[in-house]
């Protein structure tokens, strides 16, 4: 996850929302941008999971 940049990943999710509740969106589009929405939770997830567990490792080792 080196390459992952958090601010951006949710960036792009503002994104998505923005455009999943524009009403000029249609619903072949709305389908790609919940694949792609769901995609960069996961990641963020992950980043977050990852970054937690660095935290607790550090704790343990105080």
């Amino acid at each position: 996850m080196k390459n992952f940049n958090y601010i951006e990943a949710l960036s792009r999710l503002e994104e998505i929302a923005a455009r999943i509740e524009d009403p000029a969106t249609g619903l072949p589009e709305i389908e790609k941008y919940l694949r792609e929405s769901a995609e960069r939770v996961e990641a963020c997830r992950s980043y977050l999971r990852t970054l937690r567990e660095g935290w607790e490792k550090t704790d343990e080792s105080l």
